[in-house]
Parts: C-alpha cells; sequence; structure tokens
C-alpha cells in the first residue's frame, strides 16, 4: 500500500509537471533563442507548436521565438489545484481506512465501502478520474501569437489555427510594417 501511495505520489508531479511545461523539449531551444537578436514572436500555445518554430526560424532567423501556456480562467485553475489536493487527501484516507463520513455523523455510502474492499481499484479510480477533470479543467485550447507583445493570430477570436501560409503572409506584413515604420523620421514637436 505504501508503494502505492508513492506510485500514486510520483506520477501526480509527473502528470502536474508536464501539464505545466507541455512544451517538449522547448526550454533548451528557449534558452537557446534568449540571446537572439530581432523582433519577438511569442506564442502562446497549446499544440503544434514546433512544427511553426521550426518553419519560422529558417523562414526568419532574427526573430525570437518563445512558447508559453495560455492560462485557462483563474476559476478553472482554482479548482484544479483543489482537485490535486482533494484528490491525494481521499487516497490517503482510502489506504489508511477512515472513514470520513463518520466525521460528520452520516452513514457511509456503498461507494465508499467498495473502495475500503478494492482499495487499490479505488485508488487508480480517484487518481484518473481527477486527472482527467483537472486536465480538462486546465485545457484552453487557444493557440496566441504574438509579435513584439502585438496580437497578430488568435485561436480563441478566430476559432481555428493558421495554416502555415497565412502565419507567413502575416508576418511578412508585419515584418515590412515594422521595416516601414523604423525608416520614418521622427519628427519633434
Amino acid at each position: 500500500m505504501r508503494l502505492l501511495l508513492l506510485f500514486l505520489l510520483a506520477a501526480s508531479a509527473v502528470v502536474r509537471s508536464e501539464a505545466s511545461a507541455n512544451l517538449g523539449g522547448v526550454p533548451s531551444k528557449r534558452l537557446k533563442m534568449q540571446y537572439a537578436t530581432g523582433p519577438l514572436l511569442k506564442f502562446q500555445i497549446w499544440r503544434v507548436f514546433e512544427e511553426y518554430m521550426r518553419v519560422i526560424s529558417q523562414r526568419y532567423p532574427d526573430i525570437r521565438i518563445e512558447g508559453e501556456n495560455y492560462l485557462p480562467q483563474p476559476i478553472y485553475r482554482h479548482i484544479a489545484s483543489f482537485l490535486s489536493i482533494f484528490k491525494l487527501v481521499l487516497i490517503v484516507l482510502i489506504i489508511v481506512g477512515k472513514d470520513p463520513f463518520a466525521f460528520f455523523g452520516m452513514q457511509a455510502p456503498s461507494i465508499w465501502q467498495w473502495g475500503q474492499e478494492n482499495k487499490v481499484y479505488a485508488c487508480m479510480m480517484v487518481f484518473f478520474l481527477s486527472n482527467m477533470i483537472e486536465n480538462q479543467c486546465m485545457s484552453t485550447g487557444a493557440f496566441e501569437i504574438t509579435l513584439n507583445d502585438v496580437p497578430v493570430w488568435s485561436k480563441l477570436e478566430s476559432g481555428h489555427l493558421p495554416s502555415m501560409q497565412q502565419l507567413v503572409q502575416i508576418l511578412d506584413n508585419e515584418m515590412k510594417l515594422n521595416v516601414h515604420m523604423d525608416s520614418i523620421p521622427h519628427h519633434r514637436s
């Protein structure tokens, strides 16, 4: 039972760190890109980051590219945090065999009695169902792109990902606009 609890705690930590990172091998690439000069293209992503990053870095080698998670609304983050803690408390209660309903003067429901008879299955069920709900709360489906903190694409507004051609066209237009704005002399009044 202790081994199961340690496994569940470790798995929860891994799932939580993967859900918060969700960028694969990006951190090492992020360190390399930190020192690049030029405009900053920022992706607030859900998926498909590396494919876009590869094509854009080939076409625009002077653009720094960063990726980060687009955070869900605070209420959903709080629900996910609460579920994470509640899940661990519930698993500990199942393993230890304490009846939380007796504390409130209630009769334990049949599912709690089943959980006490089948501790391994009950712990796994609590763990996986809770993780499923936590991941759903943290999922936004966002793919937001900014160039020097100016939004250039929003999946939340458009409802779809940009095609590679659309993104390249948007970046071409933005880069031409930036070059044109930089070449205009600044007049003092």
